[in-house]
């Protein structure tokens, strides 16, 4: 699935360089990994639910995710520190380029009433986040096996120094931005 690879390498990186005017290929900027992390409060309660979200995880993504702990102790939350509370994976290379693929061609589409996501939600060091109210718009998850619908955070690394140049990588590469 180097189809992406090749549209950056052969496309998006020539028009970047005309554009932003780099003296090197190596200042051109690149995406460096995709990280979808699943926040569960829930889990505090039923610690049941952090293994079907890992499962959910690992379908969408195709890699096994990491389980994420507190790292402090809330007491209104009757949160203590080394808790698990979530899972995240982090996808390089291929998978990274295949996932972004995925979420940009199939995932996204199939949100209701979808009009292009913010091109506001840039760090100022060029890197994107994403946030999605339901798993259930990737093809993988089956809709009948859920037991709760979960949210999800998709963080999307550059190498961009600004968020101009994130966002411009970004829309050439697909991501559908609203006008």
């Amino acid at each position: 699935m180097a189809i992406l690879r090749d549209k950056y390498n052969q496309e998006v990186a020539p028009q970047l360089q005309e554009k932003f005017q780099y003296r090197s290929p190596m200042e051109i900027p690149r995406m460096t990994k995709v990280i979808l992390n699943m926040g569960l409060g829930e889990a505090i309660q039923n610690v049941k639910i952090l293994d079907s979200a890992a499962a959910e995880l690992s379908q969408i993504a195709g890699q096994k995710p990491v389980i994420t702990r507190a790292r402090q102790s809330i007491a209104a939350f009757k949160l203590r520190k080394g808790m698990p509370i979530g899972c995240m994976v982090t996808l390089r290379g291929d998978r990274m380029y295949e996932f972004f693929d995925k979420l940009v061609n199939v995932a996204l589409p199939r949100v209701r009433d979808f009009r292009g996501v913010s091109s506001k939600a840039l760090d100022g060091r060029g890197n994107y986040t994403l946030g999605i109210k339901e798993q259930i718009i990737f093809p993988e998850i089956d809709y009948d096996k859920i037991d709760k619908i979960k949210g999800m955070n998709i963080t999307i690394v550059t190498t961009a120094r600004t968020d101009e140049e994130a966002r411009t990588l970004l829309a050439l590469m697909g991501m559908p931005f609203k006008r």
